[in-house]
């Protein structure tokens, strides 16, 4: 029989990453899980003290001393976020061995990682870049191969107004959309699977009927009905990932702004506009954070604070700040 600390790391890994199937993350996401575990495993493997193959590795050869070689060359060459998330991804393997009864306890706090700060929001440049995109989009431009205003403006104002990530906008259902006139909301399946509702205004359901009827006259009243992917191509099928993002790319483009949009952001711009504008308006971090899906209120403050020095900022550039600052100089300190 078998004992606990001789079970091979690869079988265990696998076990873990079935595990993790059940909180529905992207594909993405689970090869991402695979490959920082198998480096770091890999790196074990290959350190004089062990010299084991990496398929007969056995999880006892995971000590703390052997996790901090291992990450200590995993970092030379990584950045910080690489080598945060993989420590991330080690603590959580290490916690489902732990409640899984094959080791003791975790390892992973005797492994030193980087302190990685919050990404800074990237909403799209410009105070009337978002209107100047919609009334854009929302045109019939004939010179288009194949036009279709409707969805593209639906696709931006679900995104605009709120502030859905690309997995959840491809996860959405004719049926997502629910409630009585005046009460409207969209219900979505965010990380994880974890469900949200977000309140829809009458503006922008009215475009997402719109675009209903559209498809309903392109392929039919089949076409719409409560449990069919919402967000369709050209053809009736689903829209799937690379799709959604050229159709956003392309509409940038139709609407002359792609020097507007922050670079790598792209679709996800469009999110960062609604919750810097809902920080903007004087939302509070917990309604931005509860909106948008937030797992922890820190991201949410991110885009308070950021607003605050916006403001600052603009403060400072006051034509008039400046004169004064040449009357008065400031004294240092």
């Amino acid at each position: 029989m078998q004992h606990k600390g001789d079970e091979t790391v690869l079988t265990l890994i696998e076990e873990f990453l079935i595990a993790r199937t059940t909180r529905k993350p992207s594909p993405h996401t689970l090869a991402a899980y695979r490959r920082d575990l198998l480096a770091i495993a890999r790196l074990v493997a290959e350190d004089p003290d062990a010299s084991l193959p990496l398929a007969t590795l056995p999880i006892g050869a995971l000590t703390a001393r052997a996790l901090r070689a291992a990450f200590a060359r995993f970092a030379a060459p990584r950045a910080a976020a690489s080598i945060y998330r993989a420590w991330s991804t080690w603590n959580s393997f290490f916690a489902f061995l732990v409640a899984d009864g094959v080791v003791a306890g975790n390892p992973m706090p005797a492994v030193d990682k980087p302190t990685v700060p919050l990404p800074s929001p990237k909403p799209l440049r410009g105070e009337e870049t978002p209107e100047q995109l919609l009334q854009a989009v929302a045109r019939d431009d004939r010179r288009q191969r194949h036009p279709w205003p409707e969805r593209d403006l639906a696709v931006l104002a679900l995104a605009l107004c709120a502030g859905l990530r690309l997995s959840e906008l491809l996860s959405l259902r004719v049926g997502s959309l629910a409630g009585r006139p005046g009460e409207r909301r969209v219900e979505v399946a965010g990380k994880g699977g974890k469900p949200r509702v977000i309140p829809i205004e009458p503006e922008l359901d009215a475009v997402v009927n719109g675009y209903l009827e559209s498809r309903r006259r392109r392929f039919g009243a089949r076409s719409v009905r409560r449990d069919s992917v919402l967000l369709v191509d050209r053809f009736g099928e689903p829209l799937r990932r690379g799709g959604l993002q050229y159709l956003v790319e392309s509409c940038y483009r139709r609407a002359g702004i792609t020097d507007r949009v922050p670079r790598g952001a792209q679709l996800h711009a469009l999110r960062h506009t609604f919750a810097t504008r809902l920080a903007e308006d004087g939302a509070s971090a917990s309604e931005i954070m509860r909106l948008l899906g937030h797992a922890t209120l820190t991201t949410s403050q991110n885009y308070i604070d950021v607003t605050a020095g916006q403001q600052r900022a603009a403060v400072r550039a006051n034509r008039t700040n400046r004169a004064l600052g040449r009357l008065y100089p400031a004294e240092p300190g």
